[in-house]
């Protein structure tokens, strides 16, 4: 018996037993789904993940560094060492956030405490801030060195709290009061927000939050810490690699250079990478991944056993039948491939169901869980489709075998 036959015959066995054939098919399409909806949902995590960070930049360098011994200006040490390393580093920027309670105005448009949704950060930094921490200049133009050096009240705009002061009206020029002093408005940030979406265990977006959070800031120079920021010790720098391999270079000089300038008895200093951490964030997520995937695939297993019990089932319904072909001269190996086919046939099918309720799912929950159009990857639907065929072959085997080693005598005596 040739393949064409086979297959002929697998689907004439398939077609009588429709409504057992599909029951035998829905635990291969309910466990192909979810390994399918499961994977793509770790997927949908990580490029999540990763398209926060990207917003956040990559390649820079968070540094903390103080010292209460008299005599140490680390803003200014810190700011001409990176100077020498602008083989590793583009730039490097005070990035202090100003804690104490601020209000800020424009005409009737009042931003403070009371709304933590529209409540901007307010950054001290140079002119070096938007390079280090991945910010574009819209409109106007970014902090200028003379803006540091002389203390000008002028400050630079993220798009949501422009948009929250001013509308529609362009701000470039205006001035708005902090803490009833005049700052004239010098820049506007282009939009950082990407619309991706995480959620916390009490449903509340938290990766939406964080992403408009980065478009409500408004930047200042450093020199005027102490009439914003109460004198308060500048904490918080960043700077920017100018690689990967010139970040992890350019960390471990900042640190050798933050623990000579800073006695451990008198202050502190450390330098570290966000990329660190965004590498360990990838392997959790590749962890979760495959954590995933086989929690579902335990279901496959449960559907590959229903297979063989199926087709345990169709070998003694058809004892007799198979008496006779062995007794014409049929090979065991024709026996065995006729099942195997029959198995691989009904997992394939399931396949194919399970694939398509795997799209539809993926969609669902790319919708609910990350507000964007999730699709599961090309070798993720093939990978799943070669599973599900070589489920029904394995476990489609033992069954055609034991089909095979009817005796023909004892097969064709059966009922």
């Amino acid at each position: 018996m040739n393949i064409s036959q086979a297959v002929k015959m697998a689907a004439k066995s398939i077609s009588s037993n429709k409504a057992r054939s599909a029951l035998t098919m829905l635990g291969i399409i309910i466990g192909l789904a979810a390994v399918i909806i499961l994977v793509s949902y770790a997927q949908g995590q990580n490029l999540a993940m990763q398209r926060y960070y990207e917003s956040m930049g990559t390649n820079k360098i968070q540094i903390q560094a103080w010292c209460w011994r008299g005599g140490v200006d680390v803003s200014t040490e810190l700011y001409n060492y990176c100077l020498t390393l602008d083989e590793y580093v583009k730039g490097v920027t005070p990035a202090q956030e100003v804690w104490s309670d601020f209000t800020i105005k424009y005409g009737v448009k009042t931003l403070g405490r009371d709304n933590y949704e529209t409540r901007p950060t307010l950054y001290l930094g140079n002119d070096q801030f938007s390079v280090c921490n991945n910010y574009a200049i819209a409109k106007g133009r970014d902090l200028s060195y003379l803006d540091i050096k002389k203390e000008n009240h002028v400050c630079v705009l993220g798009a949501a709290t422009a948009q929250d002061l001013f509308d529609m009206v362009d701000p470039i020029g205006k001035s708005i009061t902090i803490n009833g002093m005049p700052f004239l408005v010098v820049g506007l940030y282009q939009a950082k927000g990407s619309g991706q979406t995480e959620y916390n265990e009490d449903g509340s977006n938290w990766q939406e939050v964080a992403m408009t959070r980065l478009d409500r800031v408004i930047l200042t120079p450093y020199t005027l810490n102490r009439v914003l920021n109460n004198n308060q010790d500048i904490e918080q720098y960043v700077a920017k690699g100018k690689d990967s391999e010139s970040t992890k270079m350019a960390v471990a000089l900042l640190n050798n250079f933050l623990a000579g300038l800073i006695p451990e008895d008198y202050g502190y200093g450390q330098a570290y990478s966000e990329d660190q951490y965004q590498e360990s964030q990838n392997e959790a997520n590749a962890m979760q991944q495959r954590f995933l995937g086989g929690i579902a695939a335990i279901s496959l297993l449960v559907g590959g056993i229903g297979i063989m019990n199926i087709m345990l089932v169709t070998v003694t319904e058809r004892t007799r039948e198979i008496g006779i072909r062995k007794a014409i001269g049929a090979e065991r190996r024709s026996i065995v491939i006729q099942f195997l086919i029959e198995a691989a046939m009904i997992c394939g099918i399931g396949g194919i169901f399970g694939i398509g309720v795997g799209y539809l799912g993926t969609l669902v929950v790319g919708k609910l869980s990350f507000d964007t159009i999730l699709l599961p990857s090309t070798g993720i639907t093939i990978g799943a489709f070669a599973i599900s065929v070589a489920i029904g072959i394995i476990f489609g085997l033992y069954p055609a075998i034991k089909a095979s080693g009817l005796q023909p005598v004892v097969a064709l005596r059966a009922d």
